[in-house]
């Protein structure tokens, strides 16, 4: 079985979204029954990382529109594939071009904000009831994409990220990055993410707002906010007005392999949002042993099993966040039991099921289609 899989970023990327696919490439060729797996990625700011073998990694799609479009065209008029999996739905007009000339089922990967609602791109959003399935990777998401889109909920699988053990785990953060922050007996509340300004409800704002009341309980208590964008000046201007910029600390955008250390800082991992299609971070923060806050108002609450595994709370009850606060900072530190449910095998699993369910019981039903339309064509 061979698979074209367009998609916005993954060896190379950076976000939430980038792991996820790289996770997805892995898992798509650990599948036996897969040959060939021809991934092309729209954008890719560092380095790619080491690649499985069955992965032909098309870097000279991320230079540039241009490029991206050459490559694709390239992939649609002469490509042989058995299946198209599309990694972001901006991406469906070509992956559906790509699908439909090919006469091959077509799979959409839909994962939180980009897909909550219709997006500005019209197209793409009336492509969306007509993939063969979807994949989200949390209910939350899935109930969202049906309700606008119209796409059957039977075309669609929950598939939620997973966490690689191996990279993350409990463990002392080395001195100098205490040093760097000025967090030596300290006691710290960490929120990772990005900082685009329209994405301004990840729970940064309430954070800011609960932190005078929670200092008054907790007096050495330091927040670390750890991503980096536009919306940052915005939130240490109002830590400014809110009294409580000697307090905080905005590191910036914090590298792949520095991030395991990050969350070792923390006595609690909290990102009390309203946007999260799922949430890895949540993920990471655990498996470095570190008790997470969630929130009832997205994806998160799945990431935490809905309490199983962290707490929940609702970001529009202020009290209702500084309590959940205190209850993760007076949690024992360890990893929770249960994370395996989020395994990278458990993820492998998941997707195998998905491909061999959408590529191979499908097929047949996609050869016959595009018979139909060859003969009506003549």
């Amino acid at each position: 079985m061979r698979l074209l899989v367009p998609l916005t970023d993954a060896f190379g990327g950076r976000g939430g979204i980038a792991q996820f696919n790289r996770d997805l490439l892995r898992a798509l060729c650990g599948h036996t029954g897969v040959d060939r797996v021809t991934a092309l990625p729209r954008v890719m700011p560092d380095a790619p990382e080491e690649r499985p073998r069955t992965l032909d990694y098309r870097t000279e799609a991320a230079a540039g529109k241009g490029a991206y479009l050459r490559a694709i065209a390239r992939h649609v008029w002469v490509g042989q594939y058995d299946g198209v999996i599309c990694g972001h739905i901006h991406l469906l007009p070509i992956a559906w071009l790509a699908a439909r000339r090919a006469g091959v089922p077509l799979l959409l990967i839909v994962h939180g904000i980009e897909a909550r609602e219709p997006s500005d791109k019209g197209l793409a959003n009336q492509l969306v009831p007509a993939v063969d399935a979807f994949v989200s990777v949390s209910d939350y998401t899935k109930r969202r994409v049906v309700r606008w889109s119209g796409v059957e909920p039977s075309k669609g699988h929950v598939v939620p990220n997973c966490i690689d053990r191996s990279r993350f785990g409990p463990g002392e953060p080395p001195a100098p990055l205490k040093d760097r922050y000025g967090l030596h007996d300290r006691t710290v509340v960490l929120t990772l993410g990005r900082l685009p300004v329209q994405e301004k409800r990840k729970g940064h704002d309430e954070m800011l707002e609960v932190l005078p009341a929670l200092t008054e309980e907790v007096p050495d208590l330091t927040y670390l906010i750890c991503g980096d964008g536009a919306d940052r000046s915005r939130l240490e201007a109002k830590a400014k007005r809110l009294g409580v910029a000697g307090r905080t600390i905005f590191a910036g955008y914090v590298p792949e392999e520095e991030k395991a250390d990050h969350y070792r800082l923390a006595d609690a991992f909290a990102m009390p949002g309203r946007t999260e299609g799922f949430g890895i971070v949540y993920l990471e923060a655990m498996a470095c042993g570190v008790p997470v806050v969630a929130s009832s108002a997205d994806a998160s609450r799945e990431a935490v099993r809905d309490g199983r595994l962290g707490v929940v709370v609702d970001p529009d009850d202020l009290d209702s966040v500084k309590a959940g606060v205190l209850k993760a900072l007076r949690a024992p530190c360890g990893v929770p039991e249960g994370l395996d449910h989020f395994s990278v095998e458990r993820f492998r699993e998941r997707w195998h099921e998905v491909v061999d369910r959408c590529f191979r019981e499908m097929a047949p039903a996609a050869d016959a289609e595009a018979k139909e339309n060859e003969v009506r064509s003549t």
